[in-house]
């Protein structure tokens, strides 16, 4: 790997955490508990897992140079390992096995205020 290719990994890494630290504060101005970052699950990784009220929300952060393409970022493998992470972690922690998951997106693109979908993608999509 170049050392170019290092830094711009390493930048892209740095700006996503940004980006998540942002959704997250986000996320408490609207009444969120943040439950916690980055939660790795042998199914999958999981950004931000947040709850308000009977809602366990997973939360995918995507940062894009527009909020379109962020938008459209996530693919079809990744929401269903979005949503097998979900699973997982609501089984494994027995508080969260009564809440409805929810798998949202907060797309965030620079001078935009973080767009956040609820129920981004329906079962199936």
């Amino acid at each position: 790997m170049t050392a170019a290719r290092q830094v711009r990994g390493a930048q892209a890494r740095q700006s996503g955490r940004r980006a998540e630290v942002l959704a997250a504060a986000w996320l408490m101005l609207k009444g969120y508990r943040i439950l916690g970052f980055r939660l790795a699950t042998p199914l999958g990784e999981i950004d931000l897992l947040a709850q308000r009220g009977p809602v366990l929300a997973v939360i995918e952060v995507k940062q894009r140079a527009r909020l379109e393409d962020a938008l459209d970022a996530v693919t079809a493998d990744q929401r269903a390992r979005l949503r097998r992470a979900a699973a997982h972690i609501a089984r494994s922690r027995h508080r969260l096995s009564p809440l409805t998951v929810r798998l949202d997106l907060m797309a965030m693109a620079p001078g935009r205020w973080p767009r956040h979908l609820r129920d981004a993608w329906q079962e199936g999509t």
